[in-house]
């Protein structure tokens, strides 16, 4: 099952349990010119340009937490890339998956602009750039 959080309790979750692992599902040019939050492994689940899925997901996840029991708590953008990365890893029998409702940045607002209705960066929760 796919738990879905909010960030603040992603973020809760991460610091109650240490084994828990962020992984920042963006691509690189997100990931690396946006910002991302502190601690996240990246492992993109779609690559620019052509947004194709990375064939290497799933592998690289295996590298990062071999132990399938461990929490991961996936994070794109606004919620629907980590939903299809979280299916992906709980179809290779990964047991406890989050999906990080509203992403990094959240949805779009009235005028277009993404991190002022939601997302990890809206709370103010730990970030960085590159």
């Amino acid at each position: 099952m796919i738990k879905h959080l909010s960030p603040l309790q992603a973020w809760e979750l991460l610091q109650q349990n240490p084994a828990a692992v962020l992984i920042d599902v963006r691509a690189k040019i997100e990931h690396t010119f946006i910002g991302h939050p502190i601690g996240a492994v990246h492992i993109a689940w779609k690559e620019l340009p052509d947004w194709l899925l990375n064939p290497e997901f799933v592998p690289c996840v295996f590298e990062a937490v071999p132990d399938r029991d461990t929490p991961i708590l996936l994070m794109c953008r606004s919620g629907q890339r980590s939903l299809e990365a979280a299916h992906a890893l709980q179809a290779q029998g990964y047991t406890h998956l989050v999906n990080i409702e509203g992403g990094f940045e959240g949805p779009l607002d009235g005028d277009k602009h993404r991190s002022t209705l939601g997302g990890w960066r809206f709370y103010g929760l730990p970030w960085q750039q590159n």
